[in-house]
C-alpha cells in the first residue's frame, strides 16, 4: 500500500525513508490506542478522594465534562495538519510560532513531560499490584498476626515511650488501646515478606526520595514489555491494544455498574457535599478559602487523567483518511472516557464511603484494584481476576502513553523544536529514537515513583503543571488559527461558542494550577514551571546550532507558508495579552488560595 509517507508492505514493514511514519490505521485504530486513558483513573482516584472527600465524585464528573468541551478545539486544529503527528501540542505550536519562537516549542515540551511520566507512574502502580499478589502484607486480623500478637503480648509495657508517643497522637485513648495497636502493627511488620522492604539502593533527591526496590525492577520489566510491543509500529500497537482494551474496558464497566445493581451503594456516602477540614482526615470542613483550595487541588490533578483522551489525535499522520478519522477518533474516545471517568469514581465512593476512601492503601493507590474487585466479587477468584484486569488496564495505559509521547517527540523533532535524532523511525514506522528517550527518562522517574506516596504525587503534580500549560496554549491556539489561518480548509469546524468556551476553560485550568498544585507539594508549582522552561536550552541548541535559525520548510508548508510569512501577525497583540493574563491568573490564584491550617 502506498501511503505518501513510505510504502507499507504486506508484513507491516516500511520501504522508503527512515524518517517517515506510515498511514496504516483508521479512527478505530486510534480509538483502541487511546482506550488506555480510562485506566488513568487508577492513578489518582485514591489521592483525589483523600483531598476532596465526599466531593470527589463531582470533581471527576466536572473535570471530564471540561475535557470533552476542550476536545472540540483540538479536533478542529488537528484537521489543519493531515501530515503531522504528535497531537494537539504540535498543532497548537504552529499557531504560536508567528508570535514567539520560544512559546511554540514550550507547548510541545510541556505536553511531552506531562504524558511521559504515565509510563513510570503506571509501572509503579502495576508493580505494587503484582507485589500484593505475590507477597501480600498480612491484614491485622489474619490468624498468623493474631498468633504473633498473643505470643508477644508482654513485649510492650504500658509505660513505655512508644505507648506515651501513641497516646499523644491519639487523644482519648487508653494505654491498653495503645499496646493493642502497637502489637498489631508490630505483628504485621514482622510477618510482612522481606521483599516488601528490600532495596538495592535508596536515598533522597531534593524534595523526593528514590529507591531501586522490588517495585522498581518489576516496573522496569513492564516498561520493557511495552517498548517491545510499540517497536512493531502503530498498526501492530493498535491490534494488540484492541484485544487488551476489550479485556479492560468491559471489567471497568462491570466494576461501575454491578454495585449499583446489587444495592451496594450507600447513598449517604455522597452527602453532605462539603470539602474536608484537612486532607486525608474524615472531618468535614467548610466552603471557605482552605476548603476551596483542597477542591481546586483535586480538580488540578483530575485534569491529568480526564483530559488525556486528546491523545487520540496524536496519530493524524498515520490515519488513512485524516479528514474524517481525526474528529471521529477524539469524539468517540471522549464518549468512552465520559462514561468510565464518571461511573467508576461514583461507584467507588458509594461503596467505600469516606473512611474507606481515606484508607492508606487507597490513597497511595496500591489497594485500589483489590477494593474494586471486592465490590464485584466479594473476595476469592473473582477479585483476583479483576485485579489482573486492572494490571492489564495499566499496561494498556502504558502503551497509550508511549505511543502518544514518542510521537510528540518525533514531530517536535521533524518541525525543528527538538533535537534531530528524535525523528528517526524503524522499519515498522515506529519512532524508536523517541521511544528510547521515553524509556531512559522513565526508568529514572520510576525510581522516584516507587519510593513512597509523597514522591509519587510530587511527580504527578509537576507533570500536571506541564499539562495545564500545554492545555492553556492549545486552547488559545484555536482562535489564533481562526484569525491567522482562516483560509486553510478545516475538515471539521467547531461551533464558535464551543471554541470560546474552551478559551474560558483555559483560564479556569490556570486557576486549578495556581491554587491546586500546592495541595500535592509546597514547591510543585515552581518545580513545574522550572521543568517547563528547560525547553529553552534544548530549543536553542536545535534551532540556532543545528538549523542556523531557520525552520524546516515542511513545517510551514502544511499551512502554505514561507519563512517570510512568519512576520504577518493578524492577531496583533492579543496572543501576548493572553500569555500575560494567564501568568497573572496563576500567580494570583497561588496567593489567594491557601491550605487548611
Amino acid at each position: 500500500m502506498v501511503t505518501g509517507q513510505g510504502t507499507l508492505t504486506a508484513d507491516g514493514g516500511l520501504d522508503g525513508s527512515s524518517t517517515q511514519l506510515v498511514r496504516a490505521i483508521d479512527w478505530k485504530g486510534a480509538f483502541w490506542v487511546a482506550s488506555g486513558v480510562p485506566a488513568l483513573v487508577l492513578f489518582s482516584i485514591g489521592g483525589i478522594a483523600g483531598v476532596a472527600g465526599k466531593v470527589a465524585f463531582l470533581v471527576w464528573t466536572v473535570s471530564m465534562i471540561m475535557g470533552l468541551i476542550q476536545s472540540f478545539t483540538y479536533a478542529e486544529i488537528a484537521g489543519l495538519f493531515p501530515n503531522k503527528s504528535g497531537g494537539a501540542s504540535v498543532y497548537g505550536a504552529a499557531a504560536w510560532v508567528r508570535y514567539s519562537k520560544l512559546i511554540a516549542p514550550l507547548s510541545v515540551w510541556c505536553n511531552w513531560f506531562a504524558w511521559t511520566p504515565v509510563l513510570s507512574l503506571g509501572c509503579s502502580i502495576a508493580a505494587a499490584y503484582i507485589l500484593n499478589a505475590l507477597a501480600p502484607i498480612p491484614p491485622a486480623d489474619a490468624p498468623q498476626v493474631l498468633a504473633w500478637v498473643s505470643a508477644h503480648a508482654s513485649s510492650i509495657a504500658q509505660d513505655s515511650p512508644r505507648v506515651v508517643e501513641w497516646l499523644a497522637a491519639n487523644q482519648g485513648k487508653t494505654a491498653v488501646d495503645a499496646v493493642a495497636a502497637l502489637l498489631s502493627a508490630d505483628g504485621v511488620a514482622a510477618l510482612t515478606p522481606s521483599i516488601r522492604n528490600w532495596s538495592l539502593f535508596h536515598g533522597t533527591l531534593g524534595p523526593v526520595s528514590f529507591s531501586f526496590n522490588a517495585a522498581f525492577f518489576i516496573g522496569a520489566v513492564l516498561m520493557l514489555i511495552t517498548f517491545a510491543i510499540q517497536h512493531r509500529g502503530i498498526l501492530g500497537t493498535a491490534s494488540v491494544q484492541k484485544f487488551i482494551g476489550l479485556a479492560v474496558i468491559i471489567p471497568m464497566f462491570i466494576v461501575g455498574i454491578v454495585p449499583i445493581i446489587t444495592g451496594q451503594i450507600d447513598w449517604s456516602n455522597y452527602t453532605p457535599v462539603q470539602p474536608l477540614a484537612a486532607a486525608y482526615a474524615p472531618a468535614m470542613g467548610e466552603w471557605d478559602i482552605p476548603g476551596w483550595t483542597l477542591i481546586l487541588g483535586a480538580m488540578f490533578i483530575a485534569a491529568w487523567s480526564t483530559y488525556g483522551f486528546e491523545t487520540a489525535i496524536c496519530y493524524t499522520r498515520e490515519f488513512r483518511d485524516p479528514g474524517t478519522d481525526t474528529f471521529k477518533a477524539i469524539f468517540y474516545s471522549g464518549l468512552l472516557c465520559l462514561v468510565l471517568f464518571t461511573l467508576v469514581p461514583f461507584t467507588f465512593q458509594g461503596v467505600l464511603g469516606l473512611d474507606g476512601m481515606l484508607a492508606p492503601s487507597i490513597v497511595d493507590g496500591s489497594g485500589v484494584a483489590e477494593a474494586m474487585g471486592q465490590m464485584v466479587g466479594h473476595g476469592g477468584w473473582v477479585t483476583s481476576l479483576l485485579v489482573m484486569m486492572m494490571i492489564l488496564a495499566l499496561m494498556l495505559c502504558l502503551m497509550t502513553a508511549m505511543a502518544g509521547s514518542s510521537r510528540t517527540l518525533y514531530q517536535g523533532s521533524r518541525d525543528g523544536w527538538l533535537p534531530r535524532y528524535l525523528s528517526h523511525v524503524n522499519e515498522h514506522g515506529a519512532p524508536t529514537a523517541a521511544m528510547w528517550t521515553d524509556l531512559v527518562v522513565n526508568l529514572a522517574i520510576l525510581a522516584i515513583a516507587c519510593a513512597d506516596a509523597t514522591s509519587f504525587f510530587f511527580i504527578l503534580a509537576v507533570s500536571n503543571c506541564g499539562y495545564i500549560i500545554f492545555n492553556f496554549l492549545n486552547l488559545n491556539s484555536g482562535w489564533i488559527h481562526r484569525i491567522d489561518n482562516a483560509h486553510v480548509e478545516r475538515p471539521w469546524r467547531a461551533p464558535t461558542w464551543v471554541l470560546a468556551a474552551g478559551t474560558i476553560l483555559a483560564y479556569v485550568n490556570a486557576v486549578f494550577m495556581g491554587a491546586g498544585a500546592k495541595v500535592w507539594n509546597p514547591i510543585a508549582l515552581w518545580a513545574g514551571l522550572a521543568t517547563a522552561f528547560l525547553i529553552v536550552p534544548v530549543f536553542w541548541y536545535r534551532h540556532y546550532v543545528q538549523d542556523k535559525g531557520v525552520f524546516p520548510e515542511h513545517m510551514l508548508s502544511d499551512l502554505g507558508l514561507s519563512q517570510a510569512d512568519l512576520n504577518q501577525r493578524k492577531a496583533g497583540i492579543l496572543p501576548y495579552v493572553t500569555l500575560v493574563a494567564g501568568l497573572v491568573v496563576v500567580l494570583v490564584a497561588d496567593q489567594v488560595f491557601r491550605l487548611p491550617g
